[in-house]
């Protein structure tokens, strides 16, 4: 992978307010993925392909991401930002709306990343549940929204969202095939472990 071409990208999401995964979660889970290393992980929500490409260095060898993004844009800027880090071989890229693909895919996954709207995170946990693996991992990341999601926060512009995130949290902790925890890090992000 090209480091430095991986900066710059970083670099240019922030100065273009593009919302990447921050440091510390991506710390986190590069710390869970390394101790087994996945050969599948799905993500939802490309942008402009910085977790993906990040991502790559924790597979195992001969691993796949797939990634899901509705913007078009976003995905163009993706495919650049893949041959400029060398790694597109290992990322395949599913231009559309989530809520359509994800149904039409039958891979079984190690890993989950789950970082689109906000509004969808229930319908995607449906889906991931679907297609994880035993022992396989799924992280929401933005779950606490801001602290909107632990506080009485209800203004009308983002009650949908935080509704959404609080149902997610909800059917996470009370399933009983997984293992969550919900970690301060970043934005709030949630690990769920499917038991065996």
């Amino acid at each position: 992978m090209n480091k430095k071409e991986l900066e710059k990208i970083k670099e240019k999401a922030l100065q273009e307010h593009i919302p990447i995964i921050m440091d510390d979660t991506l710390e986190v889970i590069e710390e869970r993925l390394k101790q087994n290393p996945p050969k599948r992980i799905l993500e939802i929500g490309t942008a402009v392909g910085y977790s993906a490409i990040c991502f790559t260095d924790f597979l195992a060898p001969d691993g796949l991401i797939d990634t899901i993004e509705r913007e078009k844009d976003r995905v163009e800027e993706a495919k650049e930002n893949l041959k400029k880090t060398e790694v597109e071989e290992k990322v395949n890229i599913y231009e559309g709306d989530a809520i359509d693909i994800l149904p039409k895919l039958n891979e079984k996954y190690d890993a989950v990343f789950i970082d689109a709207a906000k509004g969808k995170y229930p319908f995607f946990l449906k889906e991931s549940l679907r297609m994880i693996k035993p022992n396989g991992v799924i992280f929401a990341d933005n779950i606490l929204y801001k602290g909107y999601v632990m506080s009485d926060y209800n203004k009308h512009k983002q009650r949908t969202a935080v509704r959404n995130l609080r149902e997610y949290i909800k059917e996470v902790s009370e399933n009983p095939n997984l293992e969550t925890e919900i970690l301060e890090v970043g934005d709030g992000l949630a690990i769920s472990r499917v038991k065996k």
